[in-house]
């Protein structure tokens, strides 16, 4: 395949049929470099895009060009509202913007008010880029995302409190491996976290169902058990995704920090220590959510007998989400 191949509005470059292709997708999702695009360069890319549909393209235009334009829009303005979407909370920022995150739940030595306000603070970040991503294209009320977003705090930081005190109880415990415990306390934390913030905001999904399609894209039913696939796929993704971040960070910077180096300059620790959270995240995030197609496939065997009959296909697919 080449670089740019023909270019089709709201389709990807690369392929989403393979795991590499995903994650050279998503790469482009996240690239920071989007979060430095003028208004005036937006609405060049959105002319042009708008010149491709009515199919008069100024010469000259490039399939390149129209791939850059598109990949802009799609970073900065939300697909169903048209609004643009705040910085901090656009999945081009999520890296940036949450790395300081990342790095305070992962500072040593942390107080029951440190915890407890890092992990709220990663939660809110979370919750904040979830809705502002979120499907709009059906309105839900504003209740299901706050219940999501109080049952995520909740658990993290309940998790995260819970296992300090028995750390700290611990008195078998060396003060050197204690230390090295509590670093890696935010994963399990933040992991069961994002489940539950999955569960509780997608659960009516598990009682109503979620479209099924055929091979030309068309719904042929709503099934519960598409439904339940798509909610274990992508609490596996979000149970994958903060174990580079949460996990690899502390193991390196327990080999770094012996480095005569750091141990004669305190005061690199903390910079270090954020280059390689800020390493770690960029290379988890698209790797965790490369894991599964965004549209997924699934035998009509077994689904539902009633959608098995509303079609001769023996493949369909869903929307996991995200």
């Amino acid at each position: 395949m080449s670089e740019y191949p023909a270019f089709q509005y709201g389709k990807s470059r690369f392929d989403q049929n393979t795991f590499f292709g995903r994650f050279r997708h998503f790469l482009d999702v996240i690239d920071p470099s989007t979060l430095l695009v003028t208004e005036k360069r937006l609405q060049e890319c959105v002319e042009l895009l708008e010149c491709f549909k009515r199919g008069n393209l100024p010469p000259g235009v490039t399939d390149a060009q129209l791939w850059q334009a598109q990949k802009i829009k799609q970073a900065v303005i939300h697909p169903d509202t048209g609004e643009k979407i705040l910085m901090p909370f656009r999945m081009s920022g999520f890296v940036p913007f949450g790395t300081p995150v990342v790095v305070g739940l992962l500072l040593p030595n942390q107080t029951l008010v440190s915890t407890v306000f890092w992990q709220w603070l990663n939660q809110s970040h979370n919750a904040c880029v979830n809705y502002c991503n979120r499907n709009a294209s059906k309105p839900a009320p504003a209740s299901k995302f706050l219940q999501g977003y109080l049952g995520a705090v909740t658990s993290a930081v309940s998790i995260a409190v819970g296992l300090n005190v028995l750390i700290q109880r611990a008195s078998h415990f060396s003060p050197t491996t204690r230390l090295l415990v509590q670093r890696f306390i935010p994963f399990p934390a933040v992991a069961s976290a994002n489940v539950c913030n999955v569960v509780l905001m997608r659960h009516c999904e598990l009682s109503e169902g979620i479209s099924v399609l055929d091979n030309n894209g068309n719904v042929v039913g709503t099934s519960k058990v598409a439904a339940r696939h798509a909610l274990l796929e992508t609490a596996l993704t979000r149970v994958v995704m903060p174990m580079p971040i949460l996990v690899l960070p502390p193991l390196i910077m327990s080999a770094l920090e012996k480095l005569p180096l750091l141990q004669r300059h305190r005061r690199l620790v903390l910079p270090v220590h954020s280059l390689v959270c800020l390493a770690a995240f960029g290379l988890a995030l698209p790797l965790a959510i490369s894991l599964f197609p965004q549209m997924s496939e699934i035998s009509v065997n077994q689904l539902e007998p009633e959608i098995a009959r509303a079609t001769d296909c023996k493949i369909v697919t869903y929307n996991k989400g995200l």
